[in-house]
C-alpha cells in the first residue's frame, strides 16, 4: 500500500536526524510514496522561517520532486468537514492542517507516515506508521 508522508516525517528526512526513518524510506520505490499540498505548504513555510530560506527551499523542492503530490481538493474538503465534526462531537479536536492531511490520506486510502500518532490516531479509519520507532 502507498504511504503519505506527514510533515514531521519529511522534516526528519530533510534534516537527516533519524537513520531509521531514512532506511524505511529507502525500502520503498518513489511511486509508493506520496506527499500532499498541505505538507508541502508547511515545509515551504519552514524554509521561509529558516536562517537560509533559499537553500532550504531548494532542499524541500528536491526532496518532494520524485513523489506524487496530492491536492487538498473539494472531495478532501468535504471529508475534512466530516472528520472535524466527528472529532468535535467527541471533544477530541485536532489541528486544521492535521485534519486536511487526514482527509487526503483517507480519501486516497493511504497509510500516513507520522511521528504524531497521538493526534492522528483520533481519526477513525486512518492507518498510521511511525518510522521513527523500532
Amino acid at each position: 500500500m502507498t504511504r503519505l508522508l506527514d510533515t514531521n516525517t519529511c522534516v526528519q528526512l530533510l534534516r537527516a536526524r533519524n537513520v531509521r526513518v531514512a532506511q524505511r524510506l529507502a525500502a520503498f520505490a518513489p511511486a509508493d510514496i506520496q506527499v500532499c499540498s498541505v505538507v508541502k505548504a508547511e515545509l515551504f513555510r519552514g524554509a521561509l522561517r529558516s536562517a537560509r530560506p533559499s537553500m532550504n527551499r531548494a532542499k524541500v523542492d528536491a526532496f518532494v520532486q520524485p513523489y506524487i503530490s496530492l491536492p487538498f481538493d473539494d472531495a478532501a474538503a468535504d471529508l475534512c468537514a466530516v472528520i472535524r465534526h466527528q472529532l468535535e462531537q467527541k471533544g477530541m479536536p485536532i489541528g486544521p492542517h492535521d485534519l486536511q492531511i487526514s482527509a487526503i490520506a483517507l480519501l486516497h486510502t493511504l497509510i500516513l507516515v507520522t511521528h504524531n500518532t497521538a493526534e492522528f490516531s483520533r481519526v477513525a479509519g486512518l492507518q498510521l506508521e511511525d518510522w521513527a520507532l523500532p
